[in-house]
């Protein structure tokens, strides 16, 4: 009976101490896993920057689907945006609605314009302190308000389904949409009245209902929704977005364009050289490269832009009175206005490129003026004597003048005035040879003579 105690003692004593170690291997560990999230999943950070246009819809899209590639667990639209156009963002609003990815639309700067529209489509609205949401009353490409009643309808409504799709009071939408509307918003103690607009602060956003949340940083609205700081990816811009970015900032479209119009025209008029044409046309190809590549261009401008060079080169080669080179640059005139993010904005770059343009192609055709297309259409031979062409003489001047016959003229024969012997003709006589004679009268190359009595 001792013996069998004994096993009882050690084998409890045994048990004791694995416990003690796994209890202090826990206490350890814990520290460790301090920062447990509620909800499991990595957080993908899209930023929606500048102006909402094609681009950044092709950018938001591509963000999407990595998101939803790498099965994240959240995605945190950061925004700072001034608006831009009501199509994309209701495309970029469809794309949000359409995910099944939890989405947070963190606001660290301004949500104007079509920029509440996007973030009242997400499943919650965090502010920075500074941020500002509203101001979503449509203007058109040069700043002016849209009076439409058919569009201001269509907007109000978008605004009012996205905010009642995530709970928030529709009116308030529908003031930031309409500047006639009016709005009262008594947790705020203001009423918007016609012709004003609505522009919320983040503590006027939370009392409202338009804002769930007030942050400091990106990672506070992560660790808010219930996610961990530590599986965060930032969607970055590649090589080609980036390099878009640069190729149709207005400074740099301005100098493709002045490049493009001076290179091909120098070299459809000063043909020979090749190099402003090769730079023309590289310049016209970065600047639709860049336009497609940001969303602005599609597959129709790169069409036009191919048959306005076509038809420009044919104009050196076949004769059309002009015909071609006017549509050629008319097809280019249009692609580049197609291709880019705005009519008012490429307006006013292809203005200033094509003044400069036409300054730097005077200035060539004068240097290379002996160069130009227009020689091509002067006569450049000159007929001298030394290229064996002997001019026509003007004969009136030897009317008067005294000769002598040197053959018989019947009425017509050869006489020599002054040791140089020329075909004349009488008025109608007979003119025996070496009698004297004078220039009657000249007609043309005709010499009209007559004998002079003794």
């Amino acid at each position: 009976m001792k013996f069998k105690g004994s096993w009882v003692r050690r084998i409890g004593t045994i048990i004791g101490v694995l416990a003690l170690i796994l209890i202090s291997a826990g206490m350890c560990l814990s520290p460790m896993n301090k920062a447990v999230a509620a909800n499991s999943g990595s957080v993908y950070v899209i930023p929606v920057e500048h102006q909402i246009e094609r681009g950044l819809t092709s950018f938001m899209e591509r963000g999407f689907k990595e998101a939803e590639k790498m099965e994240a667990g959240l995605i945190v639209l950061e925004i700072n945006t001034p608006g831009g156009r009501v199509d994309q963002a209701e495309k970029i609003g469809n794309l949000i609605k359409g995910t099944k990815i939890p989405t947070v639309a963190f606001i660290r700067g301004d949500a104007a314009s079509a920029g509440s529209f996007i973030a009242l489509n997400a499943d919650k609205i965090v502010m920075a302190k500074g941020s500002m949401i509203g101001a979503a009353s449509m203007v058109d490409s040069m700043g002016n308000p849209v009076e439409d009643p058919k569009l201001i309808a269509w907007w109000k409504s978008k605004m009012a389904s996205a905010a009642e799709a995530n709970g928030r009071p529709k009116e308030i939408a529908q003031g930031m949409a309409d500047l006639n509307m009016k709005v009262e918003m008594p947790e705020i103690g203001k009423t918007k009245e016609p012709g004003e607009i609505i522009a919320l602060t983040p503590d006027e956003a939370l009392k409202v209902g338009y804002a769930d949340k007030m942050a400091d940083s990106t990672n506070e609205a992560i660790e808010w929704m219930g996610y961990s700081t530590d599986d965060v990816f930032r969607m970055e811009l590649t090589f080609s977005e980036k390099l878009a970015t640069f190729l149709t900032s207005p400074g740099v479209m301005t100098l493709l364009l002045f490049i493009g119009i001076a290179g091909v025209i120098i070299e459809v008029i000063v043909p020979g050289f090749g190099v402003p044409g090769i730079l023309g046309t590289a310049a016209f190809i970065l600047y639709f490269f860049g336009n497609s590549v940001a969303g602005f261009a599609g597959s129709e401008t790169w069409m036009l832009f191919i048959i306005g060079i076509a038809m420009l080169l044919m104009e050196l080669f076949v004769p059309s009175f002009g015909i071609l080179g006017i549509v050629g640059s008319a097809s280019l005139i249009v692609g580049v206005v197609r291709a880019a993010y705005s009519t008012s904005h490429v307006a006013l770059s292809l203005g200033i490129a094509a003044a400069c343009a036409l300054a730097a192609i005077v200035v060539v055709a004068i240097v290379f003026r002996e160069r130009g297309i227009w020689n091509k259409f002067v006569l450049q031979d000159s007929l001298t004597k030394e290229k064996g062409y002997i001019p026509t003489e003007d004969r009136d001047i030897m009317i008067g003048l005294v000769g002598r016959s040197i053959t018989p003229l019947r009425p017509s024969g050869t006489a020599e005035f002054d040791g140089r012997r020329l075909d004349v003709v009488t008025v109608g006589g007979f003119i025996e040879s070496g009698r004297a004679i004078r220039v009657l009268k000249t007609d043309g190359t005709r010499i009209v003579v007559e004998e002079i009595e003794a």
